[in-house]
């Protein structure tokens, strides 16, 4: 089974790091460390699934790739 990606990158503006999930809207989290902001965006995701499955809403399957994966494939 396929897991959603996440992209980690540094903020200049938050003084730290965003993780977040491009499949799931709006899910994202920060943290300090590129780990603490990947365990943070793993506690939004459950968060984002729960929600959406209380909502009676699909859960996007996993479609992201970044660029440099689609040009090795």
């Amino acid at each position: 089974m396929k897991d959603h990606h996440i992209n980690v990158f540094y903020s200049k503006e938050d003084e730290g790091y965003i993780a977040d999930i491009p499949d799931l809207k709006y899910c994202s989290a920060f943290g300090e460390t590129p780990e603490e902001a990947v365990r943070e965006v793993a506690i939004a995701k459950a968060a984002w699934i729960e929600a959406a499955k209380a909502q009676g809403k699909p859960i996007p399957e996993p479609q992201y790739r970044p660029a440099i994966y689609q040009i090795v494939s």
